[in-house]
Parts: C-alpha cells; structure tokens; sequence
C-alpha cells in the first residue's frame, strides 16, 4: 500500500505547484471571459454568458490582429527554421574554432526579448540606426528608412529581430539531432552512390523528422503567444500595423482595464492554438 501511494507523493508537489501556477489561472481566465470586469470597477462583475465572445468575433480589430498573427507565426518560424537549419549543417562540420561558434550561436537565444528588441530599435533607428547608416553609405539607400513608422516595414523590422531571437533554438535542436543520426547511414548511402544531395533527403531529412516535427510545434506555440518583442519595439503600431492577437488581449486588458473582454480573446487564442497543436499531431502521427 505505501509502495503504491510512493509515485504520488513524489509527484504531488509538482501537481500542486502546476495546479497553482497554470489550472487556476487559466480556469481563472476562462471564469472572467463571461462576466464584465471593468478595472476601475471591480466590485461589479456581473455574469454576461457569451456577450464577450460576440463582442470579440465581431470585433474587426479581431480579426486583423488574428491575420497578422497568422502572418507572424508563419513568417517567423519559417525564416527561424530555414536559418537555424543551414546553421546546425555547418556547426555539425569540422572546421577550427568549432566549439567557439557553437557557444556564440546561443547568444541571442540567451538574451532576455527586452534587450533584443531595444537593440534592434536601436539598428533601425532612422537617424542614428546601423543599418539606415550602413544603407546609406554603402548605396544600398537613397535616404534613411523609417522602419519602425511605417506600416509597410514595421511588421517586417518586427519579424527580424524574433528570426535573430529564435533561430538558436533551431540551430541547437537540429544540431543534436544530426549528431544522433549514425554514420553508418552515411557511409552505406556513399558505397551505393549516393551524393550529397541524395544522402540528405534520404538519410538526413527522415533522421530529424521528429526533431523537426517538435521542434516546430514547440516553436510555433512561443511565437504565437509572444508579445513582449513587439511591445518593447513598436507597442503595436503604427496605429495597430503590429498587433497581433495576444498583444490585441494584452492592451484590452491592461491598458484598456476590461479584462472581460480581454480574457475573451484570450480563451479564444488558446482554442485556436490548441486546434493548431491537436491537428499537427495528429497529421504527424505515422500511418
């Protein structure tokens, strides 16, 4: 009997600390998304059903921030992905200073998303940003761009710094992947003549499939739920060319003080995510 009870001791605190830290809130959450609650008056919080969900669907802030939300996940993780790939195929290389490039490959992974994106504000500053003076110098700009001003490149400015951010998590993820792949695959690929190229969609690509695939589920859900990096460079703007749906649920809540509301989009951002995950899982399950 007490060997039984035994697992779960040992599991009860973490069950408890996850209760306390994830369950609650989120059951929280989903309590608030049907009741109003206006930040200046707390006291009052009465039940309204399915009042905030309408407000939400027929919201056309809604759906734009979720547009560009679907914009920003795909971009971002696409580009992440690519760069992070071709940096573990060279890092899985020999060359000399090997070990060094691995440890500062991990550097912008490392930094906190409020340093990343005041540097990269910095870089894209219009009259003292690196690459405004860079562009100019070299030719490559007729004049300074205003990068974070603009509707047309301020999305894209956004997206380059979170590729910068992410593509370490790629990198490192891939790169022990590779090394998990047995050389023995490689060396009977070469004797039955297989090139570069056959070898790494015959052997490379099928070795990091699930890699890939985890990889890719983990990273698409932390970009879809970011908003820090894109507060800390544009807030959102100009006007709402940067808001995604997290950061549209942020700024209803807090700076709008309706958390109602704002817990509405929320819960509806994590029924569009857990849809995302459930079919990606299902559609990575081998037949």
């Amino acid at each position: 009997m007490r060997e039984a009870a035994t697992p779960y001791a040992l599991l009860g605190p973490a069950l408890a600390a996850t209760a306390l830290l994830v369950l609650f809130p989120a059951a929280q959450t989903v309590w608030t998304s049907f009741h109003q609650l206006i930040l200046f008056r707390p006291k009052s919080q009465p039940f309204v059903g399915l009042d905030n969900y309408v407000w939400a669907l027929g919201d056309p802030v809604f759906w734009q921030s979720l547009t560009r939300s679907l914009l920003w996940v795909v971009a971002s993780v696409g580009l992440q992905f690519t760069l992070g790939f071709i940096t573990a195929l060279l890092l899985h290389r020999r060359f000399a200073w090997r070990g060094i490039a691995r440890a500062l490959v991990v550097v912008p992974w490392a930094l906190p998303s409020v340093i990343i994106g005041l540097i990269w504000t910095w870089m894209l500053d219009f009259n003292l940003g690196l690459i405004n003076t860079l562009g100019v110098r070299l030719g490559l700009l007729d004049a300074p761009v205003a990068f974070m001003s603009q509707p047309g490149t301020a999305l894209a400015a956004v997206i380059l710094a979170v590729v910068w951010q992410g593509f370490p998590f790629f990198a490192v993820t891939l790169l022990a992947g590779l090394q998990g792949i047995p050389a023995e695959l490689y060396e009977a690929a070469s004797i039955d003549g297989a090139g570069p190229l056959s070898r790494f969609v015959h052997v490379t690509l099928p070795g990091l499939a699930g890699v890939i695939a985890t990889a890719l589920l983990l990273r698409m859900i932390w970009v879809a739920n970011s908003l820090d990096l894109i507060l800390v460079m544009t807030g959102g703007g100009p006007g709402t060319a940067t808001q995604t749906l997290p950061l549209h649920a942020f700024l209803t809540a807090w700076s709008g003080g309706d958390f109602g509301h704002g817990s509405a989009l929320a819960v509806l951002l994590s029924l569009l995510l857990l849809g995302v995950v459930v079919a990606y899982v299902a559609r990575s399950k081998p037949a």
